[in-house]
């Protein structure tokens, strides 16, 4: 099953418009951060080379997001990192093992299809009724790529030299599509390593142009 990650564009030409399709969640998004003490989502002027347009970012297969998930709990809870060819019991034990953890990690603890990452530092994914009724507990661009930093080495990659970012799907892939990986890799963790990269991308983007990340 494919899952696409989408970049929104943080500029007021779409955030302050009236036909914003984000203006709910961004409502959402702002009381949480407010509660916990953090300032709003950020929203920026209209600057010549940015635009309200909402893009893809990369695309990979939900099952493959979950490997990815799974190596970075193993990582930090300081077990062995091996890879597997499918998703068994063993990851749904990992998770109640450990549950507080999970719940931490910005990387993990995020609902699939659903829910977001804006570009505002704080430790831990935010969550309260609302959010958890909705999207799902709100990320920190900035605390996920701090993860894929550390999970980055144990699948193979550096993160200060990262390969070449996989292309962005050409458009919306359905739930029940597989996405396309057309980029060689013969590494026994290639499944992660295409997801990270993905992230990484989003991550990035996502602070350098002052974006929120999308699922979808």
């Amino acid at each position: 099953m494919a899952c696409d990650l989408w970049l929104v564009p943080l500029v007021d030409v779409l955030c302050h418009s009236p036909d914003n399709p984000f203006s709910e969640e961004l409502a959402a998004y702002d009381k949480a951060l407010t509660d916990a003490g953090l300032p709003p989502v950020p929203i920026f002027n209209y600057m010549p080379g940015l635009s309200g347009d909402v893009a893809p970012v990369a695309g990979f297969d939900y099952d493959a997001l979950h490997f990815l998930r799974r190596a970075y709990l193993l990582q930090v809870c300081g077990l062995a990192v091996s890879p597997v060819d499918e998703l068994g019991s063993d990851y749904e034990q990992l998770l109640e093992m450990f549950e507080s953890t999970a719940q931490e990690s910005h990387l993990v603890w995020h609902y699939d299809h659903a829910g977001a990452y804006v570009p505002v530092d704080f430790p831990h994914p935010l969550a309260n009724d609302e959010l958890l009724e909705g999207g799902g507990p709100l990320g920190s661009s900035q605390g996920l790529l701090r993860e894929l930093e550390v999970v980055a080495p144990v699948i193979g990659i550096d993160p200060a030299n990262p390969p070449a970012t996989p292309a962005p799907p050409e458009g919306p892939t359905t739930l029940e599509e597989r996405a396309e990986t057309t980029e060689a890799d013969d590494s026994p963790f290639a499944r992660e390593r295409h997801v990270w990269l993905g992230l990484h991308a989003a991550a990035t983007r996502s602070l350098g142009q002052g974006s929120m990340i999308v699922f979808s």
